[in-house]
């Protein structure tokens, strides 16, 4: 069962994702950044 990610964590993750999307502007580039975000807060909310 997947836990509810926090608050804080989803604020960061959304200013990370328009950081990356500011910064990066290769699509295939911006999805692979972002893929990698969101990785390395799943293994947190899934225990």
């Amino acid at each position: 069962m997947m836990k509810k990610i926090p608050k804080s964590t989803r604020k960061f993750i959304r200013k990370e994702k328009a950081r990356i999307r500011r910064e990066v502007l290769d699509l295939k580039e911006q999805k692979k950044s972002i893929n990698e975000l969101y990785q390395k807060f799943k293994k947190d909310v899934q225990g």
